[in-house]
Order: C-alpha cells, then structure tokens, then sequence
C-alpha cells in the first residue's frame, strides 16, 4: 500500500515536472517566433548589458526566422559589431564583408565600410613591426573615402587614414637613417623619396627632403642639394628641418652634417 503511494506520488511529479517543461518549451517557442521587431528590441537590450553572447544568439535567431526583414540585416551587423567589441578582428572582418557583399544598396553601408576599416586600422602596430595592417587599413579608408564622400564617417576616415600615412612613412624613415648612417646612399635615398613622393603630408616630408640634400651635400653634389633645399623652403619655410640645410649649405662643414643633427629626429 505504501509503495502503491511512493509510486503514485511519484508519477504526478513527473508529469508535473513534464508540464512545467512543456510551458517553457513552448514559452520559449513562442518568443523564438515573435515579430522581428520584438525579437530585436529584446537582443540590443541584452547587448546593451553587455551580454554579448546572449545577444548574439538572438540576433542569429532573427537572420535564421526573418531572413527577409530589415531586422536580419541589422542583425548581421550588430553581430559583426560585437566580434570587433570583443576584438575578434577577424571574424568581424568576414561579417562585415560578407554583408558588404551581399547587400551592396544597403541604406548605411558606409557604416559597414567603416567598420571594417576599422579592424585593420586598430590592427596597426608600431611602425617598427609588420605592417601589412598599414597598407590593409589604408586601402580600407580609402573605401569609405572615395565611395561615400559626404559620409560622416568619411572625415573620420581621413584623419585616420594621416595617421596611418604617418605610421608607413615612420617605417621608410628608420629604415632610410639606418642605411644613411652606413653610407648606403642609394638605399637611403631611395627610402626618403618615397616619403617625399607619396607621404608629403606627413610630418616626415620636411625632414626627409632635408635627409636627401644632407647626402647630397655629404657627396658633393651641391647643385642636387640646393635644388632640394628649395623645395624644402618653398614648401617648409618655418621648418627646422630647412633652417638644418641652410646651414649645412653656408658652413659647408660635410664631416658633421649627419651627426649633428641626429639627435633632433625625434623631437
């Protein structure tokens, strides 16, 4: 009689039990099939949390049920967004290209421009590194640049892309010092006018114009460094760096030209 009872109770739990589950199942079942709207709502305010992993669930849910709905597409972006928040560069590099791709009339695909090219400019390293993340950033911000001009994102864009030039012409000019001071000229000339040529808005053009009259004074082709020294003042006449060549040119002291001024690189 008593097991009769332990089994009877028992078995009403678990039909209990059986019954909860089914509620949430079927709770769950219907917030899964709500209105993307609903569903979106609900996903950014667990991001907004910081939940991220929830959040991205919800948003995978959307794309999965909605495929269509504006929802999904934002969705997708909001997933690329919180790979690049978590600094999953690479996988937010592939959503974003992905989206890119797929959606190439999308309303605020300067947007996703943008924040591709962010991933590879947060990438950039010091300029004495690998710097394959410079040229990858560069070419990224050109995008956002040149397709979406009057983008807000196009400004920022800009100044970011200056302080990339300045990262790739910092790395052409250690490596143009290091082979002016062994006396490789042609090396060393060769590093300069690249900055000269392709990176004249940097900070560097003034000093690498001087660099390049510096050798060719130290060779004594002083009508070449003249030449030099003038675009150097036409286009730097408050620079340090002209008033260096001026008097390198008056004192004509070749032995410590290179020396002398070494120490003032950095500053």
């Amino acid at each position: 009689m008593i097991l009769r009872y332990l089994c009877t109770i028992i078995a009403f739990g678990y039909l209990i039990n059986c019954s909860a589950n089914s509620s949430k199942d079927k709770l769950f079942d219907q917030n899964e099939f709500s209105t993307p709207e609903i569903q979106f709502t609900e996903a950014m305010l667990f991001f907004d949390n910081q939940q991220y992993e929830i959040a991205t669930d919800k948003f995978k849910n959307i794309e999965r049920i909605y495929p269509l709905s504006n929802e999904a597409i934002q969705s997708q972006i909001m997933q690329g967004f919180i790979n690049y928040i978590i600094l999953d560069y690479d996988t937010a590099i592939l959503q974003f290209s992905r989206i890119i791709n797929k959606y190439p009339s999308l309303k605020n695909l300067d947007y996703v421009y943008y924040m591709k090219a962010l991933c590879f400019y947060e990438q950039v390293s010091h300029e004495g590194l690998d710097g394959k993340f410079n040229d990858l950033a560069l070419e990224n911000l050109d995008q956002v640049i040149q397709r979406f001009p009057n983008s807000k994102y196009a400004k920022d864009s800009f100044q970011k892309k200056i302080l990339v030039k300045s990262n790739i012409a910092a790395k052409h000019m250690s490596i143009a010092r290091f082979y002016q001071k062994e006396k490789k000229y042609t090396a060393a000339l060769n590093r300069y006018k690249v900055v000269i040529n392709s990176y004249q808005e940097t900070k560097f053009a003034p000093e690498a114009l001087y660099r390049v009259s510096e050798i060719y004074l130290s060779l004594g082709m002083k009508e070449e460094s003249k030449k030099n020294a003038a675009i150097l003042g036409y286009n730097y006449p408050e620079s340090n760096w002209y008033k260096f060549i001026y008097d390198d040119l008056t004192n004509q002291n070749n032995d410590t030209i290179f020396s002398k001024s070494i120490g003032k690189i950095f500053n």
